[in-house]
């Protein structure tokens, strides 16, 4: 396609995606569903090298922010919370500088968007050990001052399921004042020397901001081959109850996704609080 026929149909695609949104939170809202992860392609190919675009570029493009501060306005209205988690290719401790060139970009597009519409955590995992893993956290950290503050004041990291634990990222979350977004399925199947109750109170201390965590099921179990996949629903026996009584934002990590979450919501009713 030419350029100009391109921006049509890329204005046509963001502006479905932010209609799309503000049906998802009257969903949420109509639901009791007091989280929404929002596709981090909602804009489509923003930061392509070749193809990318500013939003004031595209038709419509005023429009468009407007329904996303639309967005911003009900969810508080609402009380439903708002985040976005960067693709796996965001590696900010990456050796290739030209891979965090492009996963600032990616930060600062994302950043941009949980502006307008009011997110307050943009996530992202620790990226790749590279053979020496504190001294690609120590990359990490020189990188950060790369970041606008629009990008860290809502940067947040997340413990994964095969290269850093929460005693891995627990110290450059302190130092550099970095929420650990606490995943306790990657904490199971990738455990350091502290138990899950711990991670959880050390997790919930780098937040100034209610914490937020995450929460899924092995599809074929505990037992099973691969247990870092993520089943459809949450097994409650997985949730723990400890959690019951702290004042969490809970991201439910399951394929069946709000079907999920409405039926671990009416579980924990019926088993935990009857």
């Amino acid at each position: 396609m030419n350029r100009d026929d391109a921006l049509v149909k890329l204005s046509e695609i963001c502006l479905n995606n932010a209609q799309e949104l503000y049906k998802s939170l009257k969903f949420c809202a109509a639901n009791n569903i007091g989280c929404f992860r929002i596709n981090s392609q909602i804009l489509p190919i923003k930061t392509h090298t070749e193809f990318g675009y500013d939003i004031y570029d595209i038709p419509n493009g005023e429009n468009i922010v407007c329904l996303f501060k639309k967005c911003r306005q009900y969810s508080k209205e609402k009380g439903i919370r708002t985040s976005l988690h960067p693709d796996q290719f965001v590696v900010m401790n990456s050796p290739n500088p030209d891979v965090v060139k492009r996963s600032i970009a990616e930060l600062e597009y994302q950043a941009q968007v949980a502006e307008w519409v009011g997110a307050d955590v943009v996530n992202i995992h620790g990226g790749g050990g590279y053979g020496d893993k504190p001294k690609a956290l120590s990359r990490f950290a020189s990188n950060l001052n790369r970041l606008s503050d629009r990008v860290r004041t809502r940067l947040t990291l997340e413990n994964d399921d095969t290269t850093y634990t929460p005693s891995d990222l627990l110290p450059l979350c302190r130092t550099e004042n970095i929420p650990l977004v606490y995943d306790i399925h990657h904490h199971r199947c990738y455990q350091d020397n502290i138990p899950c109750e711990e991670a959880t109170t050390k997790a919930i201390e780098t937040w100034n901001r209610e914490p937020m965590f995450h929460i899924s099921s092995p599809r074929q179990g505990w037992s099973g081959p691969k247990p870092r996949q993520h089943h459809d629903y949450i097994d409650l026996k997985d949730f723990p109850e400890y959690w019951l009584n702290l004042k969490l934002t809970v991201e439910v990590e399951a394929k069946a996704k709000e079907f999920a979450v409405l039926k671990l919501q009416n579980q924990i009713l019926s088993c935990f609080q009857s």
